[in-house]
Formats: structure tokens, sequence, C-alpha cells
């Protein structure tokens, strides 16, 4: 080769060296520029900057910085979609670059803002160290947070079996159920395999059943002691202390079956002071049940102190579920009047052909609380609700007129059709214990002769003026969790004992305090003192005097049995005869 072409060669190679030299030193200037953008947190800028120098060149030794940097610029200023796109081609182009843990703390970020939470975890278990950093296991546990759902926690525990950040949002997620609803058991294995400080859930976890040899039952009754005399006469409150005999009585006979029941007296006195007074008796927080108060206006600062101190409170009268409101440890003994509105929709549905019925009810909360309940069950099955109508005392004719207004007339003058036509509806549902409203029901239906059938309640029997011949006839029937034959055997014995103690024959009150005592302090032997959580495994327990109670979805007895009267006697119903003609 000639001296010319070797000069020439070698200042080719020396131009081709200042240039690379000069381009990387023009990239360390724009990487720095960019940089103090970002660090300055104008990340409009920042992304402008590096964008050219995302673009690959064999001079560029701040490529993956450079496309980091912009994709956390791109984060910042919200452009999510740009963000994550930048880091995905990072993990694909540059996968063994010693940020990688870096880069896919940010697809995790990004991941848990867009609330895919398995993906997000799925990238932070890619490089196990980063789940030991501080400020992971905060971006975790403020994400993870928002799930509501137990059983999503739980999948994700299965596949992140050692996360302690999973494990402790999953004992918390599952500590603010309601308590029927806990898992205490897999709720102590994690407090026990993760050394969680057990005080941090205490205030929302379900506390722990007890077993005992006797219980404390306290009754925070209005037994009015001050203005009792010891006369023979009716007292002012004579239902609360039947109510009051019949668990005193039950309460003896539970001893001699080796269930020991400590019966505590309370008198609140329909006073909420009085009941307020008494919450303030350091004794009533060792009670294993609290029975009351019996009045709806002192139901409040019970259920506070029930809440507080995790004492289950029961009502063995009440239908009304603001007795327990949000109180997890509240009870009924009696269907709600949600239960019987919905239960009366089903046994319409299963048992009536004719899908078409009317609706009444009266001007109390608790006929609207039925009625409205029935109503939203009958369109769930299907029944064609033609009418409903709240009714006034002031205008019971109202349900007549609707019923049995004729429009057509036999030859003797009696009435053969009707503005409702015959046989055009299958049934009235009527919510209200008033006989004024619901024998105009009665009579409306019984004047148009047809095969309707009149679905009540048991308070109907209660009725002094009813003619039992006509229920019959008619095929009248009644949601009766209170109901107990006359006949049945276990009432025979009741009857008998009472009358033995007492010298009376015991009233409805008696027979429901005796029924709330026996069933109670059975489920107390079996159960413990929570013992709704044993009731929740059995959808069907048998009671003594009363048909039988079903906790197994709820705080009040789902079950509601139906009578009608055949041969002259009330009986439970089980398929119905169409006809009353």
């Amino acid at each position: 080769m000639s001296t010319n072409k070797k000069s020439a060669l070698i200042i080719l190679l020396i131009a081709l060296v200042v240039s690379s030299t000069l381009q990387a030193q023009d990239y360390k200037r724009q990487y720095k520029s960019a940089r103090e953008f970002f660090n300055e947190k104008q990340y409009g800028l920042a992304l402008e900057a590096f964008k050219p120098l995302v673009v690959y060149d064999k001079d560029n030794a701040y490529l993956e910085y450079s496309s980091f940097f912009y994709a956390l610029s791109a984060y910042h200023q919200k452009f999510t979609s740009v963000a994550k796109d930048m880091l995905l081609q990072i993990k694909q182009l540059y996968p063994t670059w010693s940020q990688m843990p870096e880069v896919n703390y940010w697809m995790a970020k990004i991941y848990f803002d867009q609330h895919q939470y398995f993906q997000a975890m799925q990238m932070l278990g890619a490089y196990p160290t980063l789940n030991h950093q501080k400020s992971v296991s905060e971006m975790k546990a403020h994400y993870l947070k928002e799930i509501d759902d137990v059983e999503v926690l739980r999948m994700m525990l299965e596949e992140h079996a050692q996360d302690t950040v999973v494990a402790k949002t999953l004992v918390r997620a599952i500590s603010k159920q309601p308590f029927l609803d806990q898992d205490a058991q897999l709720i102590n294995s994690l407090i026990a395999k993760f050394g969680f400080n057990r005080e941090e859930f205490e205030s929302t976890l379900k506390p722990v059943n007890v077993f005992k040899e006797e219980y404390v039952v306290s009754l925070l009754f209005p037994f009015l002691a001050k203005s009792l005399e010891p006369t023979t006469s009716t007292k002012v409150n004579q239902s609360i202390l039947d109510l009051y005999l019949g668990i005193k009585m039950a309460a003896d006979s539970l001893k001699k079956q080796g269930i020991n029941i400590d019966l505590r007296l309370y008198d609140t006195e329909r006073s909420i002071e009085a009941t307020n007074s008494l919450l303030e008796k350091e004794e009533l927080k060792s009670t294993d049940l609290l029975v009351g108060p019996l009045f709806q206006n002192q139901a409040a600062p019970v259920r506070d102190f029930s809440i507080n101190n995790k004492i289950n409170m029961i009502s063995p009268v009440s239908s009304n579920t603001e007795f327990f409101g949000s109180n997890p440890f509240g009870l009924l003994l009696q269907p709600s009047s949600e239960t019987i509105g919905e239960r009366s929709a089903e046994w319409i549905a299963a048992n009536i052909p004719n899908k078409n019925c009317m609706v009444f009810y009266g001007e109390t909360p608790k006929d609207t609380v039925t009625a409205n309940s029935f109503l939203k069950r009958a369109k769930e099955l299907g029944l064609n609700i033609v009418w409903t109508e709240k009714i006034s005392r002031e205008n019971s004719v109202t349900i007549y007129n609707r019923l049995a207004t004729p429009v057509e007339y036999d030859e003797f003058k009696n009435p053969i059709e009707f503005e409702l036509k015959i046989d055009s509806i299958g049934s009235v549902f009527m919510a209200s214990d008033d006989p004024i409203l619901y024998t105009k029901v009665i009579s409306g239906v019984e004047t148009r002769g047809d095969s309707v059938i009149i679905v009540g309640n048991e308070s109907w029997l209660n009725n002094a003026a009813a003619n039992f011949a006509t229920y019959e006839r008619m095929h009248i029937t009644m949601s009766a969790p209170t109901f107990t034959r006359v006949s049945d055997p276990n009432y025979t014995t009741f009857r008998k004992n009472f009358i033995r103690k007492h010298g009376v024959v015991p009233t409805e009150n008696s027979k429901i305090g005796y029924e709330f005592m026996w069933f109670v302090g059975h489920c107390l032997k079996e159960y413990g003192v929570y013992f709704q959580e044993g009731l929740r495994e059995r959808t069907f327990v048998p009671g003594y005097l009363f048909r039988g109670y079903d906790f197994s979805a709820g705080q009040s007895n789902l079950f509601v049995p139906f009578i009608h009267f055949k041969g002259g006697e009330v009986e439970f119903i089980g398929n119905l005869p169409m006809s009353n003609k």
C-alpha cells in the first residue's frame, strides 16, 4: 500500500474515532440534561429529552437507562399505556439488564393501578429480593387493601403462600366480615404461621367460643317492680310477667336435664335512662346472653353494649330487624317481617296455580316491611301482582269494594260477576294484624265465592269474632311461626305443669317464654356462648312447642310454617285444595 493511501486510512480511522467520541459525548450530555429534568420533576420536558435517546445506537451507552426513565416520565405524566409499553420493551430487549428488578417494580405498580393484582404480584414474585424491600411491602399493603373479596385474597395466598403482606391482608379482610362469616381456623393458623400480633385485629375478630358449666342469661325487661303490688289481679305489665314466668319455668326444667342457667333480672322500667343505668353495671359484662330490651326505643344503647363487650343479645318476641341493626351479636328468635313476606310469596308461588295476586297492607311500619318484602320476592318468582294498596282503617271498605263490586246479577239479584272478574286472580296477600282490615278481605273474597286463596298470619286466630268455619271453607292460610296445636304432647305437658305451678292456664307469652328459654338453653349447651356458629351449620332445628328454626343464613329465624283449618282443627299445611266453593 502506498504511503498516501496509508495516511488517508489513518486519517479516516482517526475521524471515525473522533466522531464516535463526539457522538458518545453528545449522548452523555443529552442524557445528563434529561436526567436533570426528571430529577426536578419536570416530567414533560424529561419525556421529550429522553425520546431521542431510546432509539438504538451502538454508541449510546445510555439506551437502557434512557428507556427506563422515559417510561417513568410517561408514568408521572399519566401516560400509563406509554410507560407500560416501554417497560415491556425493556424486558424484551434487555432481559439481562442489571436494573431489571426496578423495571418489574414499576410494572407491578402499573398493574396495581389498573387493579390487575395478580399480574402485579407476578411481577414482584419474579425477583424475590424485591419482596424484602420496605417500599415494596408498603406498596403491596396499600393496593391489596382495596380488595374486598376474601376469596380473591385466598387465591392470591395460594399462589404466594409465604407472602407476609398477602397473609396479613387476608386476615384483616376476614376479620372485617360479619362475625358469622369469619373463618376463625384460617385466621388463627395465619396469625401463628406469620407471627402476627393478634391484638392488631382484636377489635374486629370473632370472639373465641366458650363452653361453660353454667351460663348467665340476663333479662332486660320492663318489670316495673316499683309499681307491682302483691295481689292476684292482672298487672299493667302482665304480658311481660307472663313471658318471664315461661322463661323461669323452662330454666327450671333445663336444670333437671343438666343445663344450668343463671337467670338474672334487670328492670328497664320502660325508660332509656333506666336502661343506660343498668348498662353501667360492671356485672352485666360477665353475662353470656342479653335478652331484650322489649321496646325498640331502648335497643340502641343495648346494641352498643353488646358490640363493645361481644355479648349476644336476643329478642324472644320481636320481628323487627332494627332490633339488632348492624350488630353481629344480635338475634331474633322469631322470623323477621321481611322473612314472613318472602316465605308467603314462596308459598303462594309453590301452591297456587293461578299466579295473579293482589296485595293489601296496613299503615304500620311492620305491615309496610312485610308487604314490600313479599312484592320483591313475588316478582323474582314470577307472580303477577295485579293490584297493591296501602289501606287505612278509615278507608278499609276500599278492600271490599276492590274485591266484590258487582257488575252482573242472577235472577234473584245475587251477584254473579264483579269488576274484578271471577277466578281472574289466584290469591290475596294481606299484610296486617288489624281485624278491621283483614276481615274486609275475608268478606270480599267470601262474597265472590270463587277459588281465591287468602294468605295472612296466625294473629288472625286471636280474633274472638272470627268464624273459623269460614276460615276452613275458604282455605284461609296463615304464616304461623309460634303456633302450637293444643293436642301436641309437648304442649299438653307444658300446660299441665304450668297450671300446677301457677294455678292458671298459660298465656301466649308464657308459651313463647318457655319455648325461647328451652331452645336457647339447649343451644348454649350444645354450641357454647356463641351458639349461632353451630346453628349456621343446620338448615332446620326442631323446636319444643314451636315447629322449628333455621338460622343457617341470617340473624333471625328463616323457617316459617303455614297453617289452615281442616276438620274443625288447625293443622300445619301441606298441599292445598284449590276451591272454596
